[in-house]
């Protein structure tokens, strides 16, 4: 990802984490992960003054105590936080969580692959849609 912000991943799954680290290592993706279990540990890693405001947020949906969609609510309410591009990266095929995110906001809403290979494509698809985009400050 071209930007020099960081990423911010919000998942509860280390193995996923893993996986993501992995596969932005695999594309030469040298940008600063940051990682999260929920979201409330995002909201407050994001209103934290000490930390950067990311360039992007890669969202899981299905974590313990906020869920991506409750993060959503809160998130997209706040003028400091509502501009920060999310991607949802999940295992949800819910149709509705599909809506719920798209209302809340969401830049994407990509299924996380089982396969190795496929999860690497999808995370190419982030990093050309985080390249290409032109964000606001």
């Amino acid at each position: 990802m071209r930007s020099p912000k960081s990423i911010l991943l919000v998942e509860d799954d280390r193995v996923d984490a893993m996986t993501v680290k992995r596969a932005l290592k695999e594309i030469k993706v040298t940008n600063r992960l940051d990682i999260v279990n929920n979201g409330e540990e995002a909201l407050t890693f994001l209103k934290n003054s000490e930390n950067k405001k990311p360039g992007i947020i890669l969202l899981d949906l299905n974590m313990p105590r906020m869920n991506g969609i409750e993060f959503l609510k809160i998130a997209k309410k706040d003028e400091r936080l509502k501009k920060i591009p999310v991607i949802v990266l999940t295992t949800s095929k819910e149709d509705q969580d599909k809506v719920d995110s798209f209302n809340l906001g969401v830049s994407g809403y990509m299924i996380k692959p089982v396969d190795y290979r496929k999860f690497v494509e999808v995370v190419k698809t982030i990093d050309l849609y985080w390249t290409l985009s032109e964000l606001p400050d």
